[in-house]
């Protein structure tokens, strides 16, 4: 294997920021091509509901079936796959959930209220969501953390349904999917996937329930359809290629930097794993072991293509500098492989999850760490948090005024409102003002 080109910038040089900001640059959904075959995909689950979600099924994942009867499986079936885990599998799946668990019990939050000295009631009404459709990717890309950390919060948070979709293509089945689900306490699923599955959960079929908020992650099809329905139902986020950021102040082992940026670089091509250090020798030797390791890895065409397209390793001044970087990146998933992580903490304005210190491996935070691993990408941590049992909550504002709270605030509410010119307001609210 011919030596990998890696981009390296410094972030001295005067046209830092542009070629930092090409190499970022992402647009998860765009294709006009995707748009129409998806939006025609959405039309003909609405009006033909069961009928076209077997077709479609039967056409995309290669099946043969002739009702919606045989793409669901029962509870039984789901514990079937949890106690036909080998031993170890099982064990580590349970202590992965129960970590999951224990932390997003913490996340749960509850109603509240106050009462003002004339009498009046405000507060805050917290109730979880009805129904929630989870989506699970099939085939190659079956992933039962994700069914853990999409199905366990929205369990915690109180949610009565939870429905599960996921593809079963040639009618190859994920038996640890399987597991996962009845795990996490997933009530019905569907094996069904790509646009017509969010299409089903979004309007409802003759089989599969409307829900009120679907999440998940998918292919871009998957990921268009969710953007198309969007309104109609709530959506996790529109989520772009992995990415990690790694903050090394030059004292980690090389080779456990070079593994965490594979780490993210194998999901896809597209993935994107970015090295900031002010020790120039240090990331030479980071590039060291990147040539050395990435013949041993099982995916190292899939490396490979994004270390060479999407890869960046950059020389900063120092770790204050290198937190400048990150926080323009607002990365995915960000390390701090440095002697004392915690010192840094206040100058991480923007990421999804950070993993601090030398030995937290970005890895755990994937699979038994806790936190949810659901988490904004492409820049969009700026604004946006992990998926968690918020998600799955709905608040309503409490209001209940006394009489004599009713007439104070009247007299406020009239003057603002025929300040606005809308009467009927005001006049509503001077119905209450005590004479």
């Amino acid at each position: 294997m011919s030596k990998t080109e890696i981009v390296r910038l410094d972030s001295q040089q005067s046209d830092f920021a542009e070629r930092l900001d090409a190499l970022l640059a992402w647009e998860s959904v765009s294709d006009t091509k995707v748009n129409d075959i998806v939006n025609e995909i959405i039309g003909r689950i609405r009006s033909e509901g069961d009928a076209a979600l077997v077709e479609y099924t039967n056409r995309f994942d290669r099946m043969s079936v002739a009702s919606m009867a045989e793409l669901e499986m029962g509870q039984e079936r789901l514990q079937q796959a949890l106690d036909g885990l080998p031993v170890e599998q099982r064990a580590a799946l349970e202590k992965a959930a129960e970590r999951v668990r224990t932390y997003h019990e913490r996340q749960l939050a509850t109603s509240w209220q106050y009462t003002e000295a004339d009498g009046t009631m405000l507060g805050q009404k917290v109730t979880p969501m009805d129904r929630v459709g989870l989506y699970v990717p099939g085939g190659k890309a079956a992933y039962p953390s994700s069914v853990l950390m999409n199905a366990l919060p929205a369990h915690v948070a109180g949610v009565e349904e939870i429905v599960m979709v996921v593809p079963t293509p040639d009618g190859v089945v994920n038996e640890l999917v399987l597991a996962a689900a009845a795990l996490a306490g997933v009530n019905r699923v569907f094996t069904v996937g790509g646009a017509q599955a969010v299409a089903a959960l979004a309007y409802g079929t003759e089989t599969v329930p409307r829900v009120d908020k679907i999440v998940g992650p998918g292919n871009i099809f998957v990921a268009t359809a969710k953007r198309a329905v969007f309104g109609a139902v709530g959506i996790d986020m529109i989520a772009g290629p992995s990415e990690i950021l790694v903050i090394c102040d030059g004292q980690t082992d090389p080779d456990w930097v070079a593994m965490d940026l594979f780490s993210q670089a194998e999901h896809d091509e597209d993935a994107q794993p970015i090295l900031v250090s002010p020790d120039s020798a240090f990331i030479d030797r980071v590039e060291a072991s990147i040539e050395k390791l990435l013949p041993t890895m099982e995916r190292a065409e899939i490396i490979e293509v994004s270390l060479r397209n999407r890869a960046v390793l950059i020389k900063a001044q120092d770790l204050s500098d290198a937190a400048r970087i990150s926080n323009r990146v607002a990365p995915e998933h960000l390390e701090l492989s440095v002697a004392d992580p915690e010192a840094m903490l206040d100058e991480i304005r923007h990421a999804g999850a950070i993993f601090m210190g030398r030995y937290t491996a970005e890895a755990l935070g994937d699979y038994c760490a806790g936190p949810n691993h659901v988490l904004p990408t492409s820049g969009t941590a700026r604004f946006s948090s992990p998926l968690g049992v918020y998600d799955f909550q709905k608040r309503s504002s409490l209001i209940m005024f006394s009489e004599e709270g009713a007439s104070e605030m009247g007299k406020v509410a009239s003057v603002l409102a025929r300040g606005e010119g809308l009467t009927a307001h005001a006049r509503s609210a001077e119905y209450r003002i005590k004479s």
